[in-house]
């Protein structure tokens, strides 16, 4: 084979191993819910096979082997994240109004106790594995609150520079968040229990609201409120690339097998391929439920879950109407 003609091929197979993921995204079902209030967070028990849907005062669980709901922990107001310790049996969620955290047993979603935090506001939560902890980020207060996750004891509350909002891990003893007023993405040392780095992330990207981490290439894809989404390198902080999504993000996911990105949108979800780690590419804008703005990705069967309610006509133009009573639900989305 000639120089040229194998430079060919090899252009052609480079080419081709590039392109955006074929597969395109449909909507399935819906998953009806009680109770009436907003939502945020979504987190999925990829083991157990459990979803569970924040939503006012209650966390709403849901088979999703099934795609029924089977439980419901109460007690809280203001519910924003969860987070999930398998090994150890326990959760935690996050109640922004009582500035506490429940602690609950994940087989009998019996409530364990409620750890009292100084901040105001308790937002998104993670389990770092390493070390058996769980990072509480409050929006509000703006500070971070550390609990052992095998007993509930407060280990340490410290300061932030902003409103802190989603977490991510890499099960080595690293933490990230971004702090949405400041435009900055925090790397943690889980064991040190202290911030190590911050980064400026604007003005590529304005308002980070959502965080997925990708952990063999290590980058982070942090979803912006300027409608873009930037990836950036997890280990120094650099801005790779930046790409347009939709309006008002709130969570993203990455999936490792199809190197597909979700941005969770108002109305939208933005998929987005990662032809290699240096580069990105939209493959598909997803129409979705009024609302649906916050997600979680079952890296099983590849769907993805969105919570929202049914909304009134809106009394104002460009506006959103009042959430109709008894509408609340989980939409599902998956490959075609």
């Amino acid at each position: 084979m000639s120089r040229k003609l194998l430079f060919t091929v090899l252009l052609a197979m480079s080419s081709a191993l590039a392109a955006p993921a074929a597969t395109k995204f449909r909507f399935l079902k819906t998953i009806p819910l009680p109770g009436d209030g907003g939502q945020d967070y979504l987190a999925l028990d990829q083991t157990a096979r459990r979803l569970y849907v924040t939503h006012g005062t209650t966390v709403e669980v849901v088979d999703i082997d099934s795609e029924q709901a089977v439980g419901r922990i109460e007690g809280m107001s203001g519910v924003h994240g969860v987070a999930l310790a398998p090994k150890l049996g326990h959760g935690f969620i996050t109640s922004g109004n009582t500035k506490t955290v429940k602690m609950f047993d994940l087989k009998t979603l019996q409530s364990l106790a409620d750890i009292p935090i100084a901040y105001d506001g308790p937002d998104g939560a993670v389990y770092e594995p390493t070390t058996n902890r769980v990072f509480v980020f409050a929006h509000k207060g703006a500070g971070l609150s550390v609990i052992d996750a095998r007993d509930g004891k407060l280990l340490k509350e410290m300061p932030l520079p902003g409103q802190a909002e989603f977490p991510v891990v890499d099960n080595k003893g690293l933490v990230w968040d971004i702090i949405e007023d400041k435009s900055l993405v925090l790397k943690i040392d889980a064991k040190e229990m202290r911030v190590l780095a911050q980064w400026p992330i604007a003005p590529d990207c304005e308002g980070p609201s959502g965080l997925a981490i990708d952990l063999p290439n290590r980058r982070l894809f942090a979803g912006c409120n300027n409608e873009k989404m930037s990836v950036l390198d997890a280990d120094g902080g650099k801005i790779i690339q930046t790409l347009p999504i939709g309006v008002h993000i709130d969570a993203v996911a990455y999936d490792p097998s199809t190197k597909l990105i979700f941005n969770a949108n108002r109305s939208s979800v933005t998929v987005i391929h990662q032809d290699s780690p240096d580069h990105y590419s939209v493959a598909q804008n997803l129409e979705t439920l009024q609302g649906t703005n916050t997600l979680a990705l079952d890296l099983k069967t590849g769907k993805i879950y969105l919570s929202t309610n049914k909304f009134a006509p809106p009394t104002t133009p460009g506006g959103r109407g009042a959430r109709i009573p008894g509408s609340f639900m989980v939409v599902v989305y998956g490959p075609e």
